[in-house]
């Protein structure tokens, strides 16, 4: 009896075993790690850069698509595009809602995603969906001076930093990427990253904005602004 006893138990736990290998949940997939690092920025004056949180930072590469499309803004308020540099996912829409007392005229000639919103004034509301990854660069074609960037992302590892240069970009899969960093003011920065199973944390890249100098660009039609002092408002 107390042999059919531990038979029947080690049957059991035969059993239970059994069902505990098959019931075991696979390993979790990754959910990617952090790649962090820190921008610098070169002036002429040797200062500190006043808009290093205007920089762009992303990975190209690996196999991650683009993050969910949303809704942007970029307003138009005395004579500025606020906030100035723009970074959403493609297929995302960016409205431009007119906060000054006249008129704009916001446009863009950008390869992929050319548009032309027209004159439309205070309170007024339009925008514009961004179909093709690169940068677009808005301009008004009643103010020369005013003009943002959009930087449209086909991937989901991108940021921008703060204001001490510092970045983070989360959920990175393992991989071999190139980190690219734009500026307005300074040339594009290309570096290949190798991102292993404990992420990368100590990126430094320095960007050299000591020769730039502003060139004027030209309105819708291709043709120059009116000479300062000529804008009706």
């Amino acid at each position: 009896m107390n042999g059919n006893g531990t038979g029947g138990a080690m049957r059991w736990l035969a059993i239970l075993i059994g069902i505990g290998a098959v019931a075991q949940p696979y390993a979790p997939v990754s959910r990617g790690v952090r790649v962090a690092g820190r921008i610098s920025i070169l002036e002429k004056d040797g200062k500190p850069a006043p808009d290093i949180g205007s920089a762009v930072v992303y990975l190209e590469g690996g196999t991650a698509g683009a993050a969910a499309p949303g809704t942007f803004e970029i307003a138009t308020s005395e004579k500025e595009f606020v906030p100035r540099v723009v970074v959403v996912p493609v297929g995302s829409t960016v409205n431009f809602p007119n906060h000054d007392p006249f008129d704009h005229n916001v446009f863009s000639v950008s390869e992929g995603n050319p548009f032309d919103l027209g004159k439309y004034g205070r309170g007024k509301i339009k925008g514009h969906t961004f179909v093709k990854p690169g940068l677009a660069r808005m301009f008004c074609n009643i103010h020369p001076k005013m003009v943002s960037y959009v930087q449209v992302m086909g991937t989901r590892y991108y940021t921008q930093p703060v204001v001490d240069g510092s970045f983070v970009i989360e959920g990175v899969l393992p991989g071999h990427y190139t980190l690219q960093v734009w500026h307005e003011r300074a040339p594009r920065v290309a570096e290949p990253v190798d991102v292993g199973a404990k992420g990368v944390n100590d990126i430094a890249i320095e960007l050299d904005a000591r020769g730039y100098h502003w060139v004027a660009h030209k309105n819708k039609k291709g043709k120059k602004y009116p000479p300062p002092g000529h804008e009706r408002y």
